[in-house]
């Protein structure tokens, strides 16, 4: 998938796209784009003051645009079942479920490797995967065109010394996600499946913020935010079949 296709508006008009962890700057991105799109957007965050800002700036950006946005405790399995339920029932519907909660632990080698790290991650990374995804699989699967989104890391992949906990928290989470994949394919049958879950791979983002403190920072590899939200778009633009239980390249694959 190439990040710089913008989606076709048409195909997310009027869809509705919940977002979690919104609040970053990929989740300010994505809120941005969809909005633009015609989506409806719910978003959730654990920091309600950053979440407020990046529903209003969204909101802003595109008058008319209906992006919403909740505190939700995605650690707690209960909590996202009666966000993905509440949404459904207040808009009709659920197109989509883009998973951006994310955040990096690590050290110089894999002797220094803390456990600390592990159990910090495995919530953050693993635990609110699973939240998410079990509690919007059926509402997806009621959706004609029904989509699960996970952004990972190509470390997930390759990991590296100094980066056990981290990888081994993204290969978890990417092996739920196509588990999820797996069972969009068994329920849509010989037709295949009209659901989908599909992970978009990068190396690491980037964004504004951090070329303005790091101006002679080369960021090779390193993806926009602004591209990433192009790449979540575009895996609407696209049939189910196409990229259930895909992993969607946005950097070279090692």
């Amino acid at each position: 998938m190439n990040g710089t296709d913008r989606a076709d508006s048409g195909v997310l008009e009027g869809a509705v796209i919940a977002v979690a962890g919104a609040a970053g700057p990929a989740g300010r991105a994505t809120l941005l784009r969809l909005a633009e799109a015609g989506a409806t957007v719910v978003a959730s965050d654990a920091n309600p003051e950053r979440l407020v800002e990046a529903v209003d700036a969204a909101r802003y950006a595109h008058g008319g645009a209906t992006v919403t946005g909740d505190t939700v405790d995605l650690l707690d399995p209960g909590a996202a079942r009666e966000w993905a339920l509440k949404t459904e029932k207040e808009f009709g519907r659920v197109d989509g479920l883009v998973h951006l909660v994310g955040g990096w632990r690590g050290g110089s080698g894999f002797a220094d490797t803390s456990l600390a790290d592990w159990d910090f991650l495995e919530k953050l990374l693993i635990r609110t995967v699973q939240s998410t995804s079990l509690a919007f699989q059926e509402v997806l699967q009621r959706s004609d065109r029904g989509r699960y989104v996970l952004i990972s890391a190509a470390g997930a992949s390759s990991p590296t010394a100094g980066n056990a906990a981290y990888a081994a928290s993204k290969a978890a989470a990417e092996a739920w996600t196509l588990a999820l994949a797996d069972a969009f394919r068994k329920a849509g049958g010989d037709e295949g499946p009209t659901t989908a879950a599909a992970i978009l791979v990068v190396k690491a983002l980037v964004h504004d913020a951090m070329r303005a403190e790091r101006p002679n920072a080369k960021f090779a590899g390193f993806t926009d935010v602004t591209e990433l939200a192009e790449a979540i778009a575009g895996v609407w633009d696209r049939p189910a079949g196409e990229v259930n239980g895909k992993r969607l390249w946005l950097t070279p694959q090692p």
